[in-house]
């Protein structure tokens, strides 16, 4: 009978250990299988206002491809620093909690999902009209295409109004959607990107929208952006707040709200973030 019950033991041993390998070349096989391929446009999205394009319309023509040139994003005196490549003090999840994106070298990146450190960033301050600088990174390594490459998003307003994040150096994606495009709105007026895994800046002059006493929109917002130090959006009028596959639109509020970054499942990596609020109506 012991001889029995050791010869069960060492069988179900011998099963323990052949499932764990199996389930070890399974996971190991699944980290191997290509990336999932993600449309580089669509044909049946809601077509945007007054014009002829769809919303991320897979035949708009895409920006014309420059080279920009060397430039420069030191903070001034007046500025608040968002991140210094230190620490994520200014920083929150959504829900409020501490920020827990990997911090290393000098540069925030957002960690993997099984990590289970990721999700959206927020600042803790709320800003209205500003202007923005901020530095970003694609993987130096290409995995992906279109959208599921070097994807992020900075936006304003808690989340509301988004300046795209994605590596866009000869990577084919619907032109509303390429780096430094107002998302699902306006493509940039050139694209001005990097080599993956080069840092990038985006120096941003947001105007945020008013509404009056009776909730009636009185005036939209406006943005300009210089991608790495060339003009990709000049004042431009955001049609509303942004979303995937359909039509912006604005809905009501706050004066001021969060910075956000982010997180598309993609390890991007942001530095040497800082912001200015503006007085647009000063007569200094």
């Amino acid at each position: 009978m012991k001889k029995l019950l050791c010869a069960a033991l060492a069988a179900s041993v011998l099963l323990l250990g052949a499932n764990a390998q199996a389930a070890d070349k399974k996971a190991k096989a699944k980290a191997k299988a290509k990336p999932k391929a993600h449309p580089t446009g669509y044909a049946d999205t809601p077509f945007l206002p007054g014009g002829k394009w769809r919303v991320h319309d897979d035949t708009r023509p895409r920006p014309k491809v420059i080279t920009p040139g060397n430039v420069s994003g030191a903070a001034p005196s007046d500025a608040v620093i968002l991140f210094d490549g230190s620490d994520l003090s200014e920083w929150v999840k959504g829900d409020g909690k501490p920020a827990t994106w990997t911090v290393q070298n000098g540069y925030m990146e957002v960690p993997p999902k099984s990590t289970g450190k990721g999700g959206a960033i927020k600042t803790k301050r709320g800003f209205g009209d500003c202007q923005l600088h901020i530095e970003w990174a694609t993987p130096h390594k290409v995995e992906g295409n279109s959208q599921g490459r070097g994807n992020s998003g900075v936006f304003f307003h808690d989340g509301t109004y988004e300046i795209q994040v994605l590596d866009s150096y000869n990577n084919k994606s619907y032109a509303d959607g390429q780096a430094s495009a107002l998302y699902g709105w306006k493509p940039p007026l050139v694209n001005a990107s990097r080599k993956p895994g080069e840092w990038q800046t985006y120096d941003i002059i947001f105007e945020s929208p008013k509404w009056d006493k009776d909730g009636k929109l009185v005036k939209k917002a406006y943005v300009t952006v210089l991608h790495n130090g060339v003009v990709t959006h000049h004042r431009q009028e955001i049609l509303g707040g942004t979303g995937h596959k359909r039509v912006a639109q604005y809905k009501q509020h706050a004066a001021k709200g969060s910075i956000q970054l982010q997180d598309h499942s993609n390890p991007t990596r942001f530095r040497n973030i800082w912001i200015r609020e503006l007085d647009l109506n000063s007569n200094n």
